[in-house]
C-alpha cells in the first residue's frame, strides 16, 4: 500500500502561484511514477502532469503546458506540482496518485490520496 497526502491548496487570485505537495508513505516512492489529476465541479477526472520514478521524464496536460511544472524529491517521498499562472478554469480538487508505470490514464494509477481544493477568483 502507498498511502498520499497531498497539500497546498488554497485560493489565488488569477495570475497567481500555488505549489502543491504531495507526501507519499508506504512503500518505496522511488518504484512508482506519480501523476497529478484534477476534478472540476460537475465534471469528470482529468489528467494533469505526470513524472517518472526518477524525475528524468515528465508529461502535462495541454491545458496546463508551460504553466504548470511537476518535480520529485525521492529523498523526501514527496512530488510537487508548482503552478502558474493560474486561470479561473484551473480550480478543481487536485489530486496525487501512484502508478507502477508512467502513464497519463487515470485508471492505470492504484493509489490516490484524498484531494486538495484550488480555486482561483477572477
Amino acid at each position: 500500500q502507498v498511502q498520499l497526502v497531498e497539500s497546498g491548496g488554497g485560493l489565488v487570485q488569477a495570475g497567481g502561484s500555488l505549489r502543491l505537495s504531495c507526501a507519499a508513505s508506504g512503500r518505496t516512492f522511488s518504484n512508482y511514477a506519480m501523476g497529478w489529476f484534477r476534478q472540476a465541479p460537475g465534471k469528470g477526472r482529468e489528467f494533469v502532469s505526470a513524472i517518472n520514478w526518477s524525475g528524468g521524464r515528465t508529461y502535462y496536460a495541454d491545458s496546463v503546458k508551460g504553466r504548470f511544472t511537476i518535480s520529485r524529491d525521492n529523498a523526501k517521498n514527496t512530488v510537487y506540482l508548482q503552478m502558474n499562472s493560474l486561470k479561473p478554469e484551473d480550480t478543481a480538487v487536485y489530486y496525487c496518485a501512484a502508478s507502477r508505470w508512467t502513464t497519463i490514464k487515470t485508471d492505470e494509477y492504484n493509489y490516490w490520496g484524498q484531494g486538495t481544493q484550488v480555486t482561483v477568483s477572477s
